[in-house]
C-alpha cells in the first residue's frame, strides 16, 4: 500500500510539473502573441543571417516563446511587403550577416522584395558589419550601402569546390559499385572518381560562369556601373574599406550609431523596429493577405519513401507519404482557387518522386479550371524537377539549380573494410540473384545488366515525361538531360522552365489565369505550423553520432557530408536515385 501511494505521489508530481510547464509556455505565448505598437516614422531593421529556411517556419517551441527563431524566406519577404504599405514605417535598414547558403535563389527572391520596397519611395539602406560577398550581393538592392570602417569588402568572384572520395575509399577497402545514366549525372562521381571527368568539369564551370554573370549584373544594376567595369573591380578585390569607398562599391563608412545621421532616416531609441517584433503585425491589418484562397504546398528536402522528418546531416527529409497526404487535402478543398507547389529539393528516391508526381497529376486533372504553378526555390533538381513536371507552368529564380534529369544507383562493397579489421562477412542465399546486394563483392555481369536495365527504364520514363510536359521531342530532352544541372536562367533559355521570379510571381500567374478579383489573395500553407502537442511528440531522425557530428560542423560542411553519405543513410539498398550532385558555388 505504501509503495502504491509513493508511485501515485510521483505520478502526481510529474503531472503537476507538466501542467506548470504548459501554463508557463502558454503565458509566455499570450504575453508576446498580441500585435506590437508600431510608432510613427519607425525604421524596420531587416536582419538576414545564417541560412534562411524554406516554407512556413517550423520553429519548434520557439513559436511559443519570446526568443529569436530561424527565419523562413517567406517570412522575410512578407515583412518587407508589409513595411512597404505600412504608413508607420518610414524606412528600412537591411543588415545581412554571415549568410551561409551556397545557393542564391532565396537571396534573389529577397533582393527582388527589397527592390519592390523601394518603389514606395521610402529609403532603404544596407549596413554591413562583415563585407562578405553574398551579404554585399543582397545589399546592392538598397539605395545606399554603409560598411563598418574596420571591415574589408570580400568581393572576389565565383568559385566552387567538390570533394572526391574514391582515394579515401580505396585506402579503407571500400568499393563504390555505382552506375549512372547520363554523362553529367555526377552525384556518384564524388564516390567513384578521384577528380573531375570532362563532362563534370564542363558543368561545374558553366554553373560558375552563370553565378559570376548574375553577380556582375546585380552589382552593375545596383551601383549604376557598366558590367565591364564591375568585372574589372571583381578582379581587383578584395578591398580595404577605404578602397571600396574610393571605387564606388559602397556609399560611406559608418558605425551602427551613425546610420541614422548618414542615411538621413529615423534611427535610434524608440525609432527602430526589430524584425521579430514586426513579424507579429498581421498582414490583414494592413490590407494584405485577404481575398481568394490559394494553396501553397511546400516540398522541401531530400525525397524518400514514407514520412517526412529531419536528418542531422541532410536537413529536411521529404517523405512521399507525408506530401501525398497534403496533396490530397488540397485536391479535396473546395474553396481553393489555385495551387502553388513550392519546391526546394535536390531530389532523392526515384520511386518516391514518381509516386508524388502521380498524385500531383491527379490533383491537377481533378479541377482543370484551377491553375497549378510550380515555384522553384534554391533547388528543384532531379527528383525535384520530376515533381515539377506535373504543373503546366514552372517559375524559377535565375540562380535556382534545376534539371539534373538523370539517375544513378548501385551499392557499396565493404567486405574489404571488415577484412582490414580482421573480420569476415559470409552469407548464404537461395536464388540466382538473391545476394546481388551483397556487401562483400561487386556485381556480377548479369547483376550489373539487371541494375542497368532498371536505371535505363527510369531514365527513359523521365525523358518521356519531360517531353510530354514541356512539349518537346524526346531527342531534344535527352540532349538537355544526361543528368546536367542548369541554373534557372539557363533552364528558361532551354525551355525547361517558363518564367523567372519567386513565389509572388507564381501567385501573380495564378491570379491572372484564374481571373481573380482584386490585388490580394490569402495563401493557405501546407504543411501548417506544428501545434504544441506535435512539438512535444515529434522526434529527430538520425543517430546520436550524427547529431554530435552535425553539431561540430558548419552549414556548408554539413551539407557536403550529408549529400555524400545520403545514398546509404537515407535510401534502401540498390534503390534507384534521382539525386543531384552536391554543388558549392560562392
Amino acid at each position: 500500500m505504501a509503495i502504491r501511494r509513493g508511485v501515485g505521489l510521483v505520478l502526481a508530481l510529474v503531472l503537476v510539473a507538466c501542467f506548470v510547464s504548459f501554463g508557463g509556455l502558454l503565458a509566455a505565448w499570450l504575453l508576446v502573441g498580441g500585435e506590437p505598437t508600431v510608432p510613427s516614422r519607425s525604421t524596420l531593421i531587416l536582419r538576414v543571417d545564417g541560412d534562411p529556411v524554406e516554407g512556413g517556419p517550423d520553429d519548434g517551441f520557439a513559436q511559443f516563446l519570446p526568443v529569436r527563431r530561424a527565419h523562413s524566406i517567406r517570412m522575410l519577404v512578407e515583412n518587407v511587403r508589409k513595411a512597404k504599405v505600412d504608413r508607420r514605417v518610414a524606412a528600412m535598414v537591411v543588415r545581412p550577416s554571415g549568410l551561409a547558403s551556397p545557393y542564391s535563389a532565396k537571396i534573389q527572391e529577397l533582393r527582388d522584395a527589397i527592390l519592390d520596397f523601394r518603389r514606395s519611395g521610402k529609403p532603404v539602406v544596407a549596413y554591413l558589419e562583415d563585407g562578405d560577398q553574398i551579404d554585399y550581393y543582397l545589399a546592392t538592392a538598397c539605395d545606399r550601402i554603409f560598411l563598418l570602417p574596420s571591415s574589408p569588402l570580400q568581393l572576389i568572384g565565383s568559385a566552387s569546390y567538390e570533394i572526391f572520395l574514391r582515394g579515401t575509399l580505396d585506402k579503407v577497402g571500400a568499393y563504390p559499385d555505382l552506375m549512372h545514366i547520363g554523362a553529367y549525372k555526377t552525384a556518384s562521381n564524388q564516390l567513384t572518381e578521384k577528380t573531375f571527368t570532362a563532362a563534370h568539369r564542363e558543368m561545374a564551370q558553366s554553373l560558375n560562369d552563370e553565378n559570376y554573370d548574375q553577380l556582375v549584373q546585380a552589382i552593375a544594376d545596383g551601383r549604376k556601373k557598366s558590367e565591364s567595369d564591375v568585372r574589372t573591380l571583381l578582379d581587383e578585390g578584395p578591398y580595404l574599406p577605404e578602397d571600396a569607398l574610393g571605387v564606388g562599391l559602397i556609399d560611406d563608412l559608418a558605425y551602427e550609431d551613425q546610420i541614422g545621421e548618414k542615411g538621413k532616416i529615423p534611427y535610434g531609441r524608440g525609432k527602430t523596429l526589430e524584425l521579430d517584433e514586426y513579424d507579429r503585425v498581421s498582414a490583414t491589418s494592413l490590407g494584405l493577405g485577404r481575398g481568394p484562397r490559394i494553396a501553397v504546398i511546400y516540398a522541401s528536402g531530400t525525397i524518400v519513401s514514407g514520412r517526412s522528418g529531419y536528418d542531422p546531416l541532410n536537413g529536411a527529409v521529404l517523405g512521399s507519404d507525408t506530401l501525398i497526404d497534403y496533396i490530397r487535402k488540397v485536391r479535396e478543398a473546395g474553396d481553393i482557387k489555385g495551387i502553388v507547389l513550392r519546391i526546394d529539393s535536390p531530389g532523392g528516391s526515384a520511386a518516391a518522386s514518381d509516386a508524388i508526381w502521380r498524385e500531383l497529376v491527379l490533383m491537377r486533372d481533378a479541377r482543370p479550371d484551377r491553375p497549378f504553378v510550380v515555384s522553384m526555390s534554391d533547388l528543384a533538381a532531379s527528383g525535384g524537377y520530376y515533381m515539377a513536371m506535373a504543373a503546366p507552368e514552372i517559375v524559377a529564380e535565375p540562380g535556382t539549380l534545376t534539371g539534373s534529369i538523370g539517375i544513378f544507383g548501385g551499392k557499396f562493397v565493404t567486405g574489404g573494410v571488415f577484412a582490414k579489421l580482421g573480420a569476415n562477412v559470409e552469407g548464404v542465399s537461395r536464388g540466382a540473384h538473391a545476394d546481388m546486394n551483397s556487401p562483400t563483392r561487386p556485381y556480377t555481369d548479369a547483376e550489373r545488366a539487371k541494375m542497368g536495365q532498371q536505371l535505363q527504364a527510369f531514365y527513359d520514363r523521365f525523358v518521356e515525361r519531360v517531353a510530354a510536359s514541356r512539349h518537346m521531342a524526346p531527342e531534344r530532352v535527352d540532349a538537355l538531360a544526361q543528368g546536367r544541372v542548369w541554373t534557372g536562367r539557363q533552364a528558361r533559355q532551354n525551355g525547361l522552365v517558363d518564367d523567372i521570379g519567386g513565389l509572388d510571381r507564381a501567385v501573380a500567374l495564378i491570379r491572372q489565369k484564374a481571373r481573380l478579383p482584386g490585388t490580394e489573395v490569402e495563401l493557405v500553407v501546407y504543411p501548417a505550423r506544428k501545434s504544441f502537442y506535435e512539438m512535444l511528440t515529434s522526434q529527430f531522425s538520425g543517430s546520436d553520432e550524427q547529431l554530435r557530428l552535425a553539431a561540430l560542423l558548419g552549414i556548408p560542411e554539413r551539407r557536403a557530408l550529408g549529400r555524400v553519405t545520403a545514398p546509404w543513410t537515407l535510401f534502401r539498398k540498390g534503390e534507384a536515385l534521382a539525386l543531384m550532385p552536391f554543388v558549392t558555388v560562392r
